[in-house]
């Protein structure tokens, strides 16, 4: 009776990739506004000292900030990269009918929901999982969190990253097997490039991943000492672990978003993006280099000097791929033409933020700074402009980019540019001064403070709100659109469109 509807057989059972890709969208927008929720808690909490909107509670804010970061690594950026816009555009972009293995691509979408629910269930089991998205042992052991909420957690995660690989190895089969007659490997699109090196990045270093949550699992519940000093163990060996999973995890997170921003400029310069083949062996640059570069997150932990140091000058030359790409993406601009709309927008917004980023990742990449600022807002402010904000302009551009190719609908492109300019300077204001705070000392992870830093924090959160009104007018324009004219044109002008990247 249940899949006698064609309806919901259409969406529960579909293995078209373009209704799976729709899905995928759909719930990274949920997991998005859960977030982003989460986030506004924090920031109010964070306007002023003393007890604020969380009564003070410490544990809560801690569980806001473990749900907060797995939603947006795990349930907002990869969904709607890799899920949502890779299953819509990889096939069409390679000349192929379907992605490879549509089965195996409609469960690796529906694991998704099931991990959610298992997150959002260790944030109410007991006093929730107040770990940090690290879940660095001993506070994610049974000596700091007893009960079932880490375990919820830790299961969320396993599920999250089946569906994670089974997606990832599907996106590889498809864009090696299933290429137009042709299409050798120089020719593909620098998106389809990107989603290969991402789907490599994750195939290799999420088993590793796995295997330190699986020891931890065991740690909590059948008594060994993988990670407990008294038992033997070492808690150093599950921030290897999670390292060597966690930095390919940033460009995981950011590789989409060069694609995307790479056809975005090619397209409104009206030329193809300069330097095509050293893009694409930037991008592998990039892919090899961040497996071996993992303990410059951890100079605090009594790293000796030569580690230091090859772990300063690895993380320095991983800087030299990506300033090709940032010089590339600035040539396209300079010989092309000035079109200034809502997707070009929000790329050159993903450009500024991700540069940022990036000059702040080389100050941090100094182990004798790094031991200074490494437990302050400077790394938070660091984080966010290289990784989620990047990442988020990066999907909006795409959003914008190929809407009326996804759904057939115009955008009122006044109202689109007025939102990129409010979540631009939101964004800006929430961030930027977590530089300053981080200079001045304040640690992070920490939801009292005193009276000397509620300067910049009363600034922060008031970028915060700015931000988080600037998604709801996303959603308002979204609803404007599909409320609208239907349109055959590719994007909301019907400019032609020259050699794309």
């Amino acid at each position: 009776m249940f899949l006698k509807s064609s309806f919901l057989r259409r969406w529960f059972c579909s293995t078209n990739a373009k209704d799976i890709a729709f899905l995928y969208l759909l719930f990274a927008a949920w997991c998005g506004i859960l977030a982003t929720t989460m986030s506004i808690l924090m920031r109010m909490e964070l306007t002023s000292p003393g007890p604020g909107v969380l009564a003070g509670n410490g544990q809560l804010y801690n569980v806001l900030i473990t749900a907060h970061g797995l939603l947006m690594l795990f349930f907002v950026v990869r969904p709607a990269f890799m899920g949502g816009f890779g299953n819509w555009l990889v096939p069409v972009r390679i000349g192929a009918a379907d992605m490879a293995f549509p089965r195996r691509n409609n469960i690796s979408f529906w694991l998704l929901p099931n991990a959610l629910m298992l997150l959002l269930r260790s944030s109410l089991v007991e006093q929730g999982a107040g770990i940090g998205w690290v879940a660095y042992p001993p506070l994610s052991s049974n000596l700091s969190h007893s009960g079932a909420s880490v375990d919820l957690a830790i299961f969320s995660l396993h599920v999250a990253g089946v569906g994670s690989l089974l997606g990832s190895i599907n996106f590889l089969v498809t864009a090696a097997n299933r290429r137009a007659v042709g299409m050798t490997l120089y020719r593909r699109p620098l998106f389809v490039w990107s989603l290969c090196f991402v789907s490599i990045l994750r195939i290799v270093s999420l088993p590793v991943f796995a295997a330190g949550l699986t020891r931890l699992l065991t740690d909590r519940n059948f008594n060994t000492s993988f990670f407990v000093p008294a038992g033997g163990g070492d808690p150093i060996l599950y921030q290897h672990l999670f390292w060597f999973f966690g930095h390919p995890e940033v460009y995981v997170r950011i590789l989409p978003a060069f694609g995307i921003v790479s056809h975005v400029f090619s397209y409104y310069a009206r030329k193809p993006v300069f330097g095509y083949v050293g893009r694409v062996n930037a991008r592998g640059a990039i892919a090899l280099l961040g497996f071996v570069v993992w303990a410059h997150h951890r100079f605090t932990v009594g790293l000796d000097v030569d580690t230091r140091a090859y772990f300063t000058s690895a993380t320095r030359i991983i800087a030299v791929p990506t300033g090709i790409k940032i010089f590339s993406w600035l040539a396209t601009l300079l010989a092309g033409s000035l079109w200034l709309t809502a997707p070009r927008l929000f790329a050159l917004g993903f450009l500024v933020l991700f540069t940022i980023g990036g000059l702040t990742g080389i100050v941090l990449a100094n182990a004798g700074v790094d031991v200074a600022l490494h437990d302050t807002y400077y790394v938070v402010a660091h984080f966010h402009y290289v990784l989620s904000m990047g990442a988020i302009f990066g999907i909006f551009a795409a959003v914008y980019f190929w809407r009326s190719t996804i759904t057939g609908c115009t955008y009122p492109e006044h109202h689109a540019q007025a939102h990129f300019w409010l979540f631009f300077i939101g964004v800006n204001l929430t961030f930027f001064p977590m530089h300053f705070l981080g200079l001045a000392g304040r640690p992070r992870r920490i939801l009292d403070y005193p009276d000397a830093f509620v300067g910049w924090n009363r600034v922060a959160s008031f970028g915060s709100y700015l931000s988080a009104f600037s998604f709801v007018y996303f959603f308002w324009i979204r609803g404007q659109a599909f409320a609208g004219t239907k349109t055959t044109a590719p994007l909301t002008t019907r400019r032609p469109a020259l050699a794309s990247a």
